[in-house]
């Protein structure tokens, strides 16, 4: 099992039922679906395929909400330093005169003086005037403007609704097509959390909240406390704030998460040479590492496995620079997340477990649980032992599949709300699939008898084959 996991941007070199198996074989966990990208026609395919040939590897779809991107241009223009290009949002143009931005407002909201920027800040511009849905920028170097890349403008307040008509219907996509997680951009409160998962209206899909810019840092806390999981995009947040910040955002973020036992992806740019080149360099290994090493539970590959040249080799050896960072790691289930307060039941639960599996050889942990908060908790703590979460929702096992050092187990058993004899009888389903073997010296989490706020209440050790030969288990 992997204990760090890693997410893959399906694209085209990779979306057939071919590259996906292999994409797994080499150390894929989660797959990831860019909204910005490609129609919904071809989205729902990617899904079907995925569902086809991986049914228990959770995809993650992002949406763009307030994300700014040029659109698929005919013409994509070259412009030398000084020279002026226009931004409109007028949908008419191709690129060849003007470039159409996919934010109807953008012209309202900027003004002469302005700073914007354009592909994660690698092309920079001054608005010189802003003339009816044009906006006119003089150019602070040499580049191309191409299809699709994200435009930002750094200390300009949008006038965006949180929650978009698009994005309304592309959430309506992801949960008719049984997506797992979905990607919110530019996340700024913890309310603008709360009203995507209203417009979900359930338990799932669960939501990634992507910090990436000023509001996000400055509110990650409630963010956190809202989210299912968080998503560190480092190319917008080094724009959105400064680059010299960018690894102590991240360091604060992934803290922050764990502090509330959420997952963290950490993304962009982790092994952005080898779109072109079959090796890396020394500096985006390091960069995997101590991503590692801070805390996330998964990092990610973009436009490496999108349209990269070498997406097997690439997948490959991060599979292999995240184990062994795993490896070096010692445990830190004291050190994981810093709680002034631990009063809550949750809380003196996980501080037992860490405490049972320092003190004793226990191999594996196994929580059973219909949601799967237990994992969640148990897994940001970041022990040695593999966790095993046990649900019979589909969803469930393949959301917590997401978490560091977690594998979901479906098991088809009825959780009673009455007794606990559901437990021994997930435990059995576990035996019979040897996910737990005879020599396993087990520590099981559930909760019993729940009732509202009443989870994780029950701890128990087992040795695995003296429950085989109590239960009478073949």
């Amino acid at each position: 099992m992997n204990k760090t996991k890693i997410v893959c941007t399906i694209g085209p070199a990779t979306s057939s039922e071919e590259a996906l198996r292999e994409l797994h074989a080499v150390g894929m966990d989660m797959a990831r679906l860019n909204g910005s990208h490609a129609d919904l026609d071809w989205h729902r395919g990617v899904i079907a395929r995925l569902r086809k040939v991986l049914p228990t590897t959770p995809i993650l779809m992002d949406i763009p909400g307030r994300k700014i991107r040029t659109v698929q241009l005919k013409h994509e223009p070259s412009f030398r330093e000084g020279e002026t290009i226009i931004l409109t949002t007028d949908q008419s143009h191709d690129g060849s005169e003007k470039v159409p931005v996919n934010y109807a407002n953008l012209h309202r909201d900027l003004a002469a003086g302005n700073t914007v920027l354009a592909d994660d800040g690698t092309l920079k511009f001054t608005v010189e005037k802003v003339e009816g849905q044009d906006i006119h920028l003089r150019a602070e170097g040499d580049g191309t403007l191409r299809s699709r890349k994200g435009i930002n403008v750094p200390f300009v307040n949008l006038q965006t609704a949180p929650v978009t008509d698009r994005d309304r219907s592309m959430l309506a996509f992801c949960v008719e097509n049984g997506v797992d997680y979905v990607g919110i951009s530019f996340v700024e409160s913890g309310a603008h959390v709360e009203e995507i998962k209203k417009v979900i209206g359930g338990a799932s899909p669960r939501v990634v909240a992507k910090v990436e810019n000023r509001g996000g840092l400055a509110h990650v806390d409630e963010i956190a406390r809202v989210s299912d999981a968080l998503m560190i995009d480092r190319g917008d947040l080094s724009v959105e704030t400064s680059i010299e910040d960018v690894v102590l955002n991240q360091k604060r973020v992934i803290e922050v998460a764990r502090s509330h036992a959420k997952p963290v992806i950490v993304a962009t740019e982790m092994l952005h040479t080898m779109i072109e080149q079959r090796f890396p360099t020394k500096a985006e290994v390091s960069d995997i590492t101590n991503a590692v090493l801070d805390g996330c539970a998964a990092t990610m590959l973009s436009g490496e496995t999108a349209v990269g040249s070498y997406w097997r080799e690439c997948v490959a050896l991060m599979r292999s620079v995240v184990d062994k960072a795993d490896a070096f790691q010692h445990p830190v289930a004291e050190t994981a997340a810093k709680l002034e307060q631990r009063s809550q039941l949750p809380d003196a639960v996980e501080d037992a477990v860490a405490l049972l599996c320092r003190q004793l050889p226990i191999s594996k942990i196994v929580t059973i649980s219909v949601s799967g908060f237990a994992a969640e908790r148990i897994s940001s703590r970041r022990p040695r032992q593999e966790i095993i979460c046990a649900s019979n929702d589909p969803r469930t096992v393949r959301a917590t599949n997401l978490l560091h050092g977690t594998r979901g187990v479906f098991v088809d058993i009825p959780f009673s709300k009455t007794t606990t004899d559901h437990i021994p009888a997930c435990l059995k389903a576990l035996f019979d699939q040897k996910e737990i073997l005879p020599e396993d010296l087990i520590i099981v989490i559930a909760v019993g008898y729940p009732k509202s706020g009443n989870r994780m209440n029950l701890i128990q050790t087992h040795v695995v084959s003296d429950l085989a030969d109590t239960l009478g288990w073949a």
